[in-house]
């Protein structure tokens, strides 16, 4: 809170300067209007000076911003790696100091199991960002089946979270669905995408994703029953560190990567990725377009 009101302290400070500076050189101007030279070199210098204070304001607000993001994506990324440490932690020293039943032997271990999977998947997600981050990183390219390629990561997301076959529908054409891309970015991609598509969910997630081709394009749809997405917000939600400020997204972890991640992979292979929704509480659809070629 202390920063922050430091920081307005100085955008402030910034707007004022910019306005005395305009009001001081606007005035020097109409006092100087018969003399040519000095009139002349009036406004240069004033057209300099609020140039200047026009861009370091600029500077010091995307500083500010950028700050922001990156304090709210380390705190997320704190909370996601210390939840399931605490967890294991926990089940550890209950399974040295007590007398526990079998059954309940295998409970604990399928708990720690999971909490290992969600600080490995923390883990890599970031890794992932600085990955996709590296715009002379080369793809390792081979013919991929997108049918083959999205049914497995259906199949992932369902085991993943315990979900029936009804939760997760897939619908792909009869022939194959080939591109020449990096088999293991895409499958980060679309594990992204159902990731998402299951953790925004309300109650139980209704989750279609259908292939088909168009001309020379690949596209794939991912609709989801969750809690939407509002009209303003359906660019930026692909920006890094950046998550919806909304109550109904205050209980769910996250480190605001995974769209960015998503985007980035996509764009890399030749494609565009959009996000659709009606608004608060209605869903979302993520369109993707890839080439074929």
């Amino acid at each position: 809170m202390r920063r922050r009101k430091t920081a307005i302290f100085f955008v402030i400070l910034g707007i004022c300067l910019i306005a005395i500076a305009a009001a001081l050189n606007v005035g020097w101007i109409l006092l100087n209007l018969r003399e040519v030279a000095l009139l002349v070199f009036g406004i240069v210098f004033f057209a300099v000076i609020i140039t200047g204070l026009s861009l370091n304001t600029i500077f010091l607000v995307r500083e500010i911003r950028r700050n922001e993001k990156h304090d709210a994506f380390l705190n997320a990324v704190t909370h996601e790696l210390k939840t399931p440490i605490t967890s294991i932690k926990l089940y550890l020293d209950t399974l040295k100091n007590r007398a526990v039943t079998e059954e309940k032997r295998q409970e604990f271990y399928d708990i720690m199991l999971s909490d290992s999977d969600r600080l490995l998947g923390t883990v890599e997600q970031v890794l992932q960002a600085s990955r996709t981050g590296e715009k002379q990183r080369q793809l390792n390219r081979s013919i991929v089946d997108l049918g083959e390629l999205l049914g497995g990561v259906v199949d992932i997301t369902r085991t993943r979270n315990h979900l029936d076959e009804e939760t997760i529908r897939f619908t792909r054409p009869p022939e194959p669905v080939e591109l020449t891309g990096d088999r293991a970015e895409l499958q980060t991609a679309f594990s992204n995408l159902l990731d998402n598509a299951v953790k925004y969910s309300r109650g139980e997630p209704r989750i279609s994703v259908k292939l088909k081709t168009s001309g020379s394009r690949a596209e794939i749809y991912v609709k989801d029953n969750g809690i939407g997405i509002a009209r303003g917000n359906l660019k930026r939600v692909f920006k890094r560190f950046y998550r919806v400020p909304t109550p109904e997204t205050d209980g769910i972890k996250g480190t605001g990567l995974g769209l960015a991640i998503v985007q980035a992979i996509i764009e890399k292979h030749g494609g565009k990725i959009v996000a659709e929704s009606k608004g608060v509480g209605k869903g979302s659809t993520f369109f993707v377009r890839l080439p074929l070629e």
